[in-house]
């Protein structure tokens, strides 16, 4: 379930990748590699100026098995947010 962002922005990430300039799919690629390093239950934060890193990263999740929490819009880039299901 997407959070509000309020929720969102309260989460505070177990890792954070900064994926800032990378087109796609490197956020992505980030973001599984990023998901491989922390235990089920944690939260990784994706920064990313690509537009398309939102959709991108909910569609994964959901394919995947993680739970996408949702994105919230910084100075320049977005802030995605996906917990670890599995």
């Amino acid at each position: 379930m997407t959070a509000t962002l309020t929720e969102l922005s309260a989460v505070v990430a177990d890792k954070v990748i900064d994926a800032r300039g990378a087109a796609c799919p490197g956020p992505l690629l980030e973001a599984k590699k990023g998901m491989a390093a922390v235990a089920v239950g944690a939260v990784i934060e994706i920064m990313s100026t690509d537009p398309v890193t939102k959709t991108d990263i909910a569609a994964w999740s959901g394919k995947v098995g993680h739970e996408f929490l949702g994105s919230l819009e910084a100075d320049g880039y977005d802030r995605v947010f996906v917990v670890r299901r599995k």
